[in-house]
């Protein structure tokens, strides 16, 4: 599709305060936002989250509106065509009688943890096969030689697993304030959009991030945001993590981002389904819930346009918002909605790969409990992978607990929760 001209240039936003980027991708210097703790929970999805900050959703209720169940066939795409597709099993061993549901559950979880050096414990788990992997912040790393060394321990403790497929190793690399480790990508998601060639200019941020990354021996980044702001200075554009406010700008420039960061073998992430948009400026799952009031053609029209195109490009991961769209359904954040990743998101944009939630210790999701019932939460609605990346091992362990516990006890079906597993394990089998 060709580009729209004449976007509009806004002054640059008031800087967040330094500091980190969240586990979303939210902006705050080049780390990791606010650092996060399992006591006082905060979300991804603002401007200084994992996955690039969303805003928070409203109380989610137990009379959510039933949608469709997962799909239970359903393949992820690999970026290694190649790669042998683990069928049924999530990925275990010749010569066993299958994975444990723990080391099932495990398979969807995302881990992370304080500090320079991996806890003996996060070993232990990757060791065992009760982890899918790992996302880092700023606080993870102090140069790519000491990242490179940390990476090594990983992978020789996935290496003695069950699972014989690389760790998911991955964080928000954006572009411009969301970055976790110095240089490429260098400009903001805006001063692509605003680049004399927009398309080339995407291009070479994605290779450029992909290329950071494999250097350092990551193989997942939770980018390109394709959130399409509709207010200058917004959640969305205040950070400057949106290309445009016009969808047919904002799928190409997303588009190009994917395809040449994924040349490079390093996975990409959609992100926030179906769009954070319509934010006010002060919205941020992170720290509370946030209901977007978008009317469905809004929604369809604008904010979910660039996912087909992502979708086409073979986007490894979406990752979907915490926030709430009463269009879409009234009770429940989108990362907890079955009607939003079933319905909307794998039936009407026909999305097959891998879905990530935003930040597990999301402020948004405070209502819904505890971590086990989050993450169980989550699942139910059709999430494969879930983010917890409150820097404490302790969250993945509880998260795991809680999924192999409804597994074992058939509140989450055994047929559905493999699937997923298998989507994650496929996707860990063509990346390096």
């Amino acid at each position: 599709m060709s580009l729209r001209t004449g976007w509009v240039v806004t002054a640059l936003a008031l800087l967040l305060a330094s500091g980190t980027v969240t586990s979303c991708g939210s902006p705050s210097g080049t780390d990791t936002g606010t650092p996060r703790t399992t006591a006082a929970p905060t979300g991804t999805g603002s401007p200084a989250a994992p996955d690039g900050s969303a805003p928070a959703a409203t109380t989610p209720t137990a009379t959510a509106t039933p949608a469709p169940s997962p799909t239970p066939s359903r393949g992820a795409p690999t970026l290694n065509p190649t790669a042998p597709r683990p069928t049924g099993t999530a990925g275990s061993d010749e010569g066993t009688d299958g994975p444990t549901p723990a080391q099932l559950a495990g398979r969807r979880v995302v881990y992370s943890y304080p500090g320079l050096t991996p806890p003996p414990a996060l070993l232990a788990d990757i060791r065992a096969g009760l982890a899918a992997g790992v996302i880092f912040f700023g606080e993870n790393v102090s140069s790519p030689e000491q990242l490179r060394s940390v990476v090594r321990q990983l992978r020789e403790a996935q290496q003695q697993s069950p699972v014989q497929a690389p760790l998911l190793l991955m964080t928000d690399q954006e572009g411009g304030l969301v970055r976790r480790l110095p240089g490429a990508p260098e400009l903001s998601a805006r001063r692509i959009g605003q680049a004399a060639d927009p398309v080339a200019a995407a291009t070479e941020a994605g290779t450029g991030a992909g290329t950071n990354l494999a250097g350092v021996g990551l193989n997942v980044n939770l980018a390109p945001v394709l959130d399409v702001y509709d207010v200058p200075g917004n959640f969305a554009d205040r950070a400057e993590r949106s290309f445009s406010s016009d969808p047919d700008v904002v799928a190409a420039l997303g588009t190009a981002f994917i395809r040449a960061q994924q040349r490079t073998g390093v996975a990409a992430t959609a992100k926030h389904f179906p769009g954070l948009g319509t934010a006010p400026a002060n919205s941020n799952t992170d720290t509370g819930p946030v209901t977007l009031p978008a009317g469905l053609s809004r929604l369809r029209d604008v904010d979910e346009a660039p996912y087909p195109d992502a979708v086409a490009a073979d986007v490894g991961l979406v990752m979907l918002s915490w926030a709430v769209y009463p269009a879409l359904d009234p009770d429940h954040p989108a990362g907890l909605s079955a009607t939003v990743v079933e319905r909307e998101l794998r039936e009407r944009i026909g999305f097959e790969g891998v879905t990530i939630t935003d930040a597990l210790e999301a402020g948004a999701l405070q209502a819904v409990g505890t971590t086990g019932q989050r993450a169980v939460a989550a699942a139910l609605a059709g999430m494969d992978l879930l983010l917890c990346s409150a820097r404490d091992t302790g969250q993945g362990e509880q998260a795991a607990a809680a999924l192999a516990e409804a597994l074992t006890s058939g509140r989450l079906d055994r047929d559905e929760f493999t699937a997923a597993a298998d989507r994650v394990t496929a996707l860990r089998s063509g990346l390096g």
